[in-house]
C-alpha cells in the first residue's frame, strides 16, 4: 500500500512543517502518484479533475528546486483564465509563506502591462498567468525565461479548447530545452497527445479517476420539454433550496437568458461567461464565492477557476455532449465528506447524451419527477451583502485592516464578516444583510489605515 504521509517524501523540513500548519498530512490520490515523479524531475501528463489536489502537486515540485537566491524565472505555470491564475497564485503563495523572499508574479490580460512590467524589473522566482499575457512579455523583453527549469500547464483541455494552443508553442520557443514540463489536465482530448509530443520528453502518464462522483453526491435526471426547461430549472431550485449552486449552461447566450429568467422570478442569480470585462468577472465571482449571491450560470470555459470549497449542488441545465465534461461538472459538489446534489434537465432528444455519461459512468442515473416537486417554495436568498473598497494590494491594504474598521471601529461582530478579497486596485467584503448599511456608512465615512476610501454595494 503506497504511503500517503508528506514526510515520506524528500521533501525540505521547511516545506513539510508548512504542510502540517496548513493541516495537509495525507496526500490525494494524484499527490501521492504524481509527486514522486515530480520530484525526480520527471516529465509528466497528469489527467485529474478541479479539486484533486494537483495544485500541491505541481507547486511543491517547482518550490523544491527553487534557488531564491538567483534573481531569475525558475518556474512558469500557464493557465487558461486569469481566474483560475489568481487561485493557483494564492495557492503557491501559501505552499511558499515558510521560505525565504520568494518572489512570485501573476501575469495576466485585464491588468495594465505596463504596471506587470515595472514589477518583473524587480525580479522573479515564479510567473503564473495566461499564455496571451505571458507571450507579450516575453516578445516585448520585459520577461526572460533563460533559467526557466520548470513549466507547469494547468487545465491544458481548456487552453486548448479556448483556442491557445499556438500561444502556448510560442511561448515555449522562449524556454530552455534543459526543463521539466508538467501537463495537468482534467480530461484527455486528442490535441493533448499532440501538444505534449512538442513540449515533453518522454512523459510519465497518470490518471486519477474522478474522487468526487460516488457516495457523496446525489443525482437526478429529469426529463422535460425544451419549451419547459427554464421553468423545471425554477422548479428544482425552489424545491431543493441549495445554498449555493452552480447552473451549467452550454452557450453563453443561454447563460445570459436563464440568469435573467432566474432574477425575474425572485432569484439571485448572476451570469459568467467571455462577453464580461475583467472587472467584472471578477466581482460575479467574488459574490458568488462570498455567498452575496447564491446561484451561478456559467459555461464550461467560464466556470474554470472557481474557488469554492462547498458547493451544495449543480444543475446541467443543459446536457454536455462529453460525458468526461459532465463527471468534471459534477464533480464540483460533494466534496471535503459533504453530501451533494447534482440535477440535469434533458430532453427526449438529448437521451442519447444520457446513455453516453451512464456508460462512460459505469452507473445508470436514478429518474426524478418534476410533477412530484414543490417549485412554489420562496426562492431562497443569501444572507451576505459584498461591499467593495477602491483599493487594494498596491495600496498596501490588508484584511486584517478591514476586518478591524468593521469590528473594532463600526462594532460590528466579528461573526457577521464573512470572506474579504483583496486584489491589486480593490477589496471585497461580505457582510451579513442585517449589518450591511451599518457597515458602509462606517467604511464610507470612516477610515482604513489612516486613509479614507470609496465603498460601494455590489449588486
Amino acid at each position: 500500500m503506497t504511503n500517503t504521509d508528506f514526510s515520506a517524501l524528500p521533501l525540505g523540513p521547511t516545506l513539510l512543517d508548512n504542510l502540517t500548519s496548513l493541516g495537509y498530512t495525507r496526500m490525494t490520490p494524484i499527490q501521492a502518484r504524481g509527486l514522486p515523479l515530480v520530484l525526480a524531475g520527471r516529465d509528466v501528463i497528469a489527467q485529474a479533475s478541479t479539486g484533486s489536489g494537483k495544485t500541491l502537486t505541481f507547486g511543491l515540485g517547482l518550490l523544491s528546486r527553487l534557488d531564491v537566491s538567483r534573481n531569475d524565472v525558475q518556474a512558469m505555470v500557464l493557465c487558461p483564465t486569469r481566474e483560475l491564475a489568481d487561485q493557483v497564485a494564492r495557492e503557491l503563495r501559501k505552499l511558499a509563506r515558510a521560505l525565504a523572499n520568494v518572489k512570485l508574479v501573476s501575469l495576466c490580460g485585464g491588468s495594465p502591462t505596463a504596471a506587470q512590467t515595472a514589477t518583473l524589473q524587480f525580479g522573479a522566482h515564479i510567473v503564473v498567468g495566461t499564455p496571451g499575457r505571458m507571450l507579450k512579455h516575453l516578445q516585448q523583453g520585459s520577461l526572460s525565461l533563460d533559467a526557466l527549469n520548470t513549466l507547469v500547464l494547468d487545465e491544458a483541455d481548456r487552453m486548448l479548447d479556448m483556442g491557445f494552443a499556438d500561444d502556448i508553442r510560442k511561448v515555449v520557443a522562449f524556454a530552455p530545452a534543459e526543463r521539466q514540463t508538467l501537463l495537468f489536465s482534467a480530461t484527455y482530448p486528442d490535441g493533448i497527445a499532440e501538444l505534449s509530443r512538442g513540449l515533453q520528453r518522454q512523459p510519465q502518464q497518470i490518471a486519477v479517476a474522478d474522487e468526487h462522483r460516488g457516495e457523496n453526491i446525489v443525482e437526478l435526471l429529469f426529463e422535460v420539454a425544451p419549451e419547459r426547461r427554464k421553468t423545471a430549472l425554477a422548479t428544482l431550485l425552489a424545491h431543493y433550496a441549495p445554498a449555493s449552486t452552480v447552473v451549467f449552461c452550454n452557450t453563453k447566450r443561454a447563460c445570459q437568458e436563464v440568469a435573467a429568467h432566474l432574477n425575474g422570478l425572485g432569484f439571485a442569480a448572476l451570469a459568467l461567461n467571455g462577453d464580461l470585462e475583467q472587472r467584472e468577472r471578477d466581482q460575479v465571482l467574488v459574490r458568488f464565492a462570498n455567498g452575496s449571491a447564491n446561484i451561478l450560470v456559467a459555461t464550461d470555459v467560464a466556470a474554470r477557476g472557481l474557488d469554492i470549497k462547498e458547493l451544495a449542488a449543480v444543475i446541467n441545465y443543459d446536457i454536455t455532449q462529453d460525458p468526461q465534461v459532465h463527471v468534471h461538472r459534477i464533480g464540483r459538489t460533494g466534496r471535503a465528506g459533504e453530501q451533494g446534489l447534482a440535477l440535469n434537465l434533458y430532453s427526449p432528444q438529448e437521451a442519447y447524451r444520457v446513455n453516453m455519461i451512464e456508460e462512460y459512468q459505469r452507473a445508470p442515473m436514478a429518474q426524478g419527477s418534476l410533477d412530484a416537486l414543490n417549485g412554489q417554495a420562496t426562492p431562497r436568498q443569501p444572507e451576505m451583502v459584498t461591499l467593495n473598497i477602491a483599493g487594494g494590494r498596491k495600496s498596501k491594504i490588508r484584511a486584517g485592516d478591514i476586518l478591524g474598521a468593521l469590528t473594532r471601529d463600526a462594532g460590528i461582530a466579528g461573526a457577521q464578516v464573512g470572506k474579504i478579497d483583496i486584489t491589486e486596485m480593490q477589496s471585497y467584503v461580505a457582510v451579513h444583510k442585517d449589518v450591511a448599511r451599518q457597515a458602509l456608512r462606517h467604511l464610507q465615512q470612516g477610515k482604513i489605515k489612516g486613509r479614507s476610501v470609496r465603498a460601494s454595494r455590489l449588486g
